[in-house]
């Protein structure tokens, strides 16, 4: 599977991907920035294409990347950067 799981708009160009993906027979989550870039001649824009800018993460490595995550929401809570409301999503 090398494509898609879910996706974050980053900007008006630029969207965050997270992918499940393999290379060389190593598994690992792929969290890139993907730009949208415009078509031939003023056309429809293509498809989103990856930038170098990104994340690998192995699987193994997951639980612990995890944890940190929920480490630096704390952090942002008590910073007063985001409220805890706004981690509640639509289910």
């Amino acid at each position: 599977m090398n494509k898609p799981v879910c996706e974050l708009p980053k900007n008006s160009r630029e969207v965050i991907q997270f992918r499940l993906a393999e290379f060389k027979g190593h598994k690992f989550i792929d969290m890139r920035i993907f730009v949208t870039e415009p078509g031939e001649n003023g056309g429809e824009n293509k498809g989103p294409a990856p930038t170098k800018k990104g994340l690998a993460v192995s699987p193994t490595l997951w639980p612990q990347f995890k944890a940190a995550l929920a480490q630096v929401e704390a952090a942002l809570i008590e910073q007063g950067w985001i409220d805890r409301e706004d981690l509640e999503t639509e289910g």
